[in-house]
């Protein structure tokens, strides 16, 4: 339990662990060997360099001696960075995990809510109403396309009528009127070349003449 504490750091007390909290710590602890690895490679630097400078003999080995020390301390917190690493990994996979366990969960919720919305809302139509609706629709949609149809309905002569009995008939009606003239003396209007206003007393070209034969 010290351990885990040393490496994960104590959770305060009356709150619940968090993966974040932990994979902050453990990073910590990861930053703190790499200061100490960064120490020990400078001082196993400097034992190489005098190394590379003495001879053989009793110093050159006691020197020797102390660089595989300070070789076997690298080697310890190289395979503890490691382990920690591994750890931080496993916590990022496990937080992601939650991470996405927390978005499926609050889509499920959103879904359900959504579902309850929408049976609440298509409980509330009446799909016998619409069907009526759609039938009175096309009842009404007839009726107009009928009206349009017979305002547009033409008045051609009937294809039955013989045309030469429209003729006769014409002739007739034209004979009968010039005798209606012919007794009474006057011109239909239409037969007449031009139509004299009321409020000219005499043509220009009639009025003209007189003219001039009164000066003769």
């Amino acid at each position: 339990m010290n351990t885990m504490n040393r490496l994960f750091g104590a959770a305060p007390k009356g709150s619940k662990p968090n993966l974040n909290n932990a994979i902050g710590n453990v990073d910590d602890r990861i930053s703190s060997i790499d200061v100490k690895l960064a120490s020990i490679n400078a001082e196993l630097s400097g034992y190489q360099q005098k190394i590379a400078k003495m001879r053989d003999g009793p110093g050159k080995t006691a020197l020797k001696q102390k660089a595989l020390k300070v070789l076997q301390r690298r080697k310890m917190y190289e395979s503890q960075r490691d382990q920690l690493q591994g750890q931080v990994w496993n916590m990022e996979q496990a937080a992601t995990m939650q991470d996405n366990l927390k978005n499926v969960m609050t889509t499920v919720d959103a879904l359900q809510t959504t579902n309850k919305e929408l049976k609440k809302q298509y409980g509330k139509v009446d799909i016998d109403k619409i069907e009526r609706l759609q039938d009175e629709m096309a009842d009404l949609m007839d009726v107009g396309n009928d009206i349009q149809e017979s305002l547009s309905r033409g008045y051609d002569i009937p294809e039955d009528v013989d045309e030469a009995e429209l003729d006769a008939e014409l002739e007739l009606l034209g004979e009968e009127m010039e005798m209606e003239n012919a007794m009474t003396g006057e011109v239909p209007a239409f037969m007449q070349d031009e139509v004299v206003p009321e409020f000219v007393d005499e043509p220009p070209e009639a009025e003209g003449k007189s003219k001039v034969a009164a000066t003769g």
